[in-house]
């Protein structure tokens, strides 16, 4: 099986120190990657996220999904 290739998601994931402690959120909003990551881990599907987080595009989801598979490669 071919490893994925890996995705540059610097744009869209940031670290903005006044802002959530400096954990990393989506393009400076107050969303961060771990909360993403928990609402899908708890079964809460993408379209329920978007809706209850109209701020958040589908194209954000994916690299929150892409930074956790780096980490885990790490």
């Amino acid at each position: 099986m071919q490893e994925p290739a890996s995705m540059d998601y610097r744009e869209i994931i940031t670290i903005e120190p006044d802002k959530r402690g400096g954990k990393r959120t989506i393009r400076g909003m107050r969303m961060t990657v771990q909360d993403v990551l928990e609402y899908l881990a708890g079964g809460m599907s993408k379209d329920r996220i978007l809706a209850d987080f109209p701020e958040l595009t589908r194209d954000d989801m994916r690299p929150c999904l892409a930074f956790a598979a780096d980490r885990e490669r790490a």
